[in-house]
């Protein structure tokens, strides 16, 4: 590693663990609390109606806010508002943990999603203000990386050993332990380059836009998963997201100081790799949500085996980023890492789609989910960095929003578009084959069947937007490689400063 220059903080490595720390207690609260699900609702009384609200009231403030969030890290200063997003997330997390009936639960997960729409953006941007060096901003966010892609997985294995060992509450109060070192850490090490704040007038036409039109659009995705894509409810929130983001577009053209500078979404590089993230997460989401139905309740694993069955896939994941993306990024076009990097999970998901009711977990989840970990992974890194290098200081914030937006919303349409066709096929073909199921254990093997195959049909349109997903990125980035410094686009900014408090 080359000696600190006057711009690179010499703590900026040691800063590094306490950010991704960070991103990884805000990555698994995405999955660890699904698992505890069941308990919390026997041990809360609560339908099975407000059972979908645990998670989407964290999804609508977490993807309504994300904008919102990054532009406030900007005005704010990264390192306060990472500093008020982990303080409030704990704070949050332990008013759940501690929660007396439904309305306190969903209220803290409702904040969790607030400050973790502050929190994110704020972790992502530091690096991005933090690591200017090719090697070295290949290096962090090669670690970054794998943090963000194989912190799901883990929350499924951590969300396992807590509930089942321990009890639901802990899925939330963990994150005290999480954030209390993180604080710590960003105390102690985190510095920030100085003069690199947004000082414009906050747009506060634009944040509600924004923030309605994300929150009715991931809304909407989550009543289609439970209402069909044909109902009232579900036409009107889609409507009602296309009009107020439309109208944020128009807002956003033609005020003074931006909420959104159309200029960061408008880059050929940077949208190529927003657009190909948020198809990428489509499928990555919608493998999670049914890998673990078909493990738990098809193959009849624990939580705790269920989540050590997706360890393969945090391997992968940290290979790819760690060995190949960050290895490569230096040297290679990001989309020749990028475009066989979705390619590769996506054969992995050809791989998976083979499942079947007494599928052997050596021959087809392990090779399957190692290769998805690794061709995520591998592709990640790179469309990571990509989608804020070049930006304006200033501007890092609302891009590192951006990353997490598409991310957010990608995963919205995962879970609902893949649900409904998994549905579907799994409803046709219990249909098709009644005749057959004439004793209740023939009955019990169609439901199994059927269930499985509805799972194999999503998961074979999750590969094929995956491979849309690569298409993208070998069609709109043309970038050269990243082993440059990462400069601003702005002339009179080309330089990052000095490290201030």
């Amino acid at each position: 590693m080359s000696s600190p220059t006057p711009h690179l903080d010499p703590r900026r490595w040691k800063a590094l663990i306490f950010i991704c720390l960070a991103q990884l207690m805000v990555v698994l609260d995405g999955t660890i609390v699904n698992i505890a699900l069941p308990s919390a609702q026997r041990a809360l009384h609560f339908s099975d109606g407000n059972r979908q609200w645990v998670v989407t009231a964290y999804a609508l403030t977490f993807g309504g806010l994300l904008l919102f969030g990054g532009r406030i890290a900007d005005k704010w200063g990264r390192r306060r508002a990472f500093l008020t997003g982990l303080t409030g997330f704990a704070l949050a997390s332990a008013l759940g943990g501690a929660a007396l009936n439904t309305g306190m639960l969903l209220g803290a997960r409702a904040l969790q999603g607030a400050f973790g729409a502050l929190l994110a953006p704020a972790a992502m941007s530091l690096l991005t203000v933090m690591f200017t060096e090719g090697k070295e901003r290949a290096k962090a966010f090669g670690i970054y990386g794998a943090i963000s892609g194989g912190g799901a997985a883990v929350g499924l294995l951590l969300g396992g050993v807590l509930t089942e060992y321990a009890n639901w509450r802990w899925t939330l109060l963990v994150n005290i332990f999480f954030a209390a070192v993180a604080i710590t850490g960003t105390v102690m090490e985190v510095r920030e380059p100085a003069g690199a704040r947004n000082r414009d007038r906050l747009d506060l036409p634009g944040v509600l836009l924004a923030s309605g039109g994300l929150a009715a659009l991931v809304y909407a995705f989550s009543r289609a998963e439970s209402d069909g894509w044909g109902s009232t409810t579900t036409g009107g929130l889609f409507a009602a997201a296309a009009v107020l983001l439309a109208l944020f577009v128009v807002v956003q053209s033609r005020v003074e100081a931006p909420l959104l500078p159309l200029r960061v979404v408008l880059d050929r590089n940077r949208g190529g790799a927003y657009l190909s993230l948020g198809m990428a997460v489509v499928g990555m989401f919608g493998l999670f949500l049914f890998l673990t139905y078909y493990l738990q309740v098809v193959l009849d694993y624990s939580p705790v085996i269920s989540g050590v069955a997706f360890l393969p896939m945090v391997v992968g994941m940290m290979t790819g980023s760690t060995q190949i993306g960050a290895r490569l990024m230096t040297r290679v076009a990001p989309r020749f890492l990028m475009g066989p990097g979705f390619l590769l999970a996506s054969g992995a998901l050809v791989i998976l789609a083979q499942i079947k009711v007494d599928s052997s977990y050596a021959t087809v989840l392990l090779p399957g989910l190692f290769l998805m970990g690794l061709g995520m992974g591998t592709a990640f890194m790179p469309a990571m960095s990509l989608a804020t290098r070049g930006v304006k200081p200033r501007d890092a914030g609302i891009a590192s929003a951006m990353v997490n937006t598409s991310q957010q919303i990608g995963g919205a349409i995962g879970t609902a578009l893949l649900s409904t066709l998994a549905t579907s096929a799994t409803h046709d073909y219990a249909t098709s084959h009644a005749r057959g199921a004439t004793t209740p254990a023939a009955g019990h093997l169609l439901r199994l069947q059927a269930m499985v195959h509805g799972f194999s049909t999503a998961i074979w349109w999750a590969a094929g937007i995956l491979a849309l997903a690569a298409a993208t990125a070998f069609t709109l980035i043309n970038t050269g490689h990243q082993g440059r410094n990462s400069h601003s686009d702005d002339p009179d900014q080309v330089s990052v400063p000095s490290m201030a408090h």
